[in-house]
């Protein structure tokens, strides 16, 4: 078995000359990558625009039907109820033409005691031969693809004139949501914080008072006031009630997907980032779809809204609800690797698969 080295990025990374291997894509079908937690978000950090810009893509790939992203796999435990792992496998054709997978853990309970609450592993596979390419520690690259979606969907759906942003929820995806906005509507001026750790939301607002006038509040009923408000939670169930009335022309952002009361979106213009995956596993949309009985309420994707095929009524709030599509962690994590793979960061494992030949 070989052993453990850094990727030289000046000559092909391989096994030993005297082995016959089959050369793929600039490296050999035996190799194996390695993309630490660390170095990820060293490369993530320094490319957010472009990290951005592969989102954009990934839905205008994922709208013209050049992926396949199944079901995610949610797999739950009796004495952890508010705990799960889930399974998101994808392709996406198009110039990244790779397979992938995230297995991201969900584990509330980690807040208390100072940890993030989710953490994930990507793997991702070669579309010709479904060779194994790489292993990349992955809670940076989804809450970055988190992020960008988000942006995103502000960039586009934002009321025109909004200043003003708000964060319900303070963890790591508010944070790097947070990195992400400014840029996709520079027009931003004041944000606001709320969270039931104060502690927590103090921290945020620090983060954000580099780029914006930010503050903490106690009142979440002044936090939904905003231009654009941003749910970041772990909420499990809805606690904004069917009475609230956000705004015409007022953006909401669902990231976490099960703060909101199903009424409020049967009133509001819904955008979600692919239908079938958003209306599961009790989501507000889903409740949604149970409340009405029907899909009517949905007016189409962030694809659709690239596009220029999907026009909200301005007369009505909009709420993006994102589930979460593998075929981004495969998209922005497979930037990653080549990065990774270009400095020199990137642990190479030679000889990982045992067989290259049949005979």
């Amino acid at each position: 078995m070989g052993g453990n080295r850094r990727a030289d990025p000046g000559r092909p990374v391989g096994i030993t000359r005297d082995r016959t291997t089959t050369a793929l894509g600039g490296r050999q079908v035996s190799e194996f990558y390695v993309v630490p937690g660390p170095v990820a978000d060293r490369v993530l950090r320094a490319s957010r625009t472009t990290v951005a810009e592969l989102v954009r893509e990934t839905y205008l790939l994922h709208e013209a039907g050049a992926s396949i992203n199944p079901d995610s796999y949610f797999l739950r435990f009796p004495d952890k109820p508010n705990s799960r792992v889930i399974a998101l496998p994808g392709y996406l054709g198009g110039p990244v033409d790779k397979i992938g997978m995230k297995w991201i853990a969900s584990f509330p309970d980690n807040v208390s005691a100072g940890r993030p609450r989710a953490s994930a592993v990507l793997l991702l596979n070669d579309h010709a031969t479904g060779y194994p390419l790489a292993c990349l520690e992955s809670a940076g690259i989804s809450a970055a693809r988190t992020a960008a979606s988000a942006a995103l969907a502000a960039r586009y759906l934002k009321p025109a004139d909004a200043r003003t942003v708000s964060f319900v929820g303070s963890g790591v995806i508010a944070r790097t949501i947070a990195d992400y906005l400014p840029t996709a509507v520079p027009e931003l001026t004041d944000a606001v914080v709320h969270d039931l750790v104060p502690a927590s939301g103090a921290n945020l607002v620090r983060h954000l008072g580099r780029s914006l006038d930010a503050r903490f509040t106690e009142s979440l009923d002044e936090a939904l006031t905003a231009d654009i408000v941003v749910f970041a939670t772990t909420a499990p169930t809805p606690y904004v009630g069917p009475d609230v009335d956000f705004r015409p022309g007022q953006l909401v952002l669902n990231i976490s997907l099960r703060d909101i009361a199903p009424e409020i979106l049967l009133r509001s213009n819904n955008v979600l980032d692919d239908i079938d995956h958003c209306l599961k596993a009790e989501t507000s949309p889903h409740l949604a779809e149970r409340l009405s009985g029907n899909r009517e309420f949905i007016q189409g994707t962030i694809g659709g809204v690239v596009r220029g095929e999907v026009d909200p009524d301005p007369g009505r709030a909009t709420v993006f609800s994102p589930f979460g599509l593998g075929v981004l962690d495969i998209a922005v994590g497979s930037f990653v690797l080549e990065q990774a793979r270009a400095s020199g960061e990137a642990i190479v494992i030679e000889d990982f698969i045992g067989e290259v030949t049949r005979w």
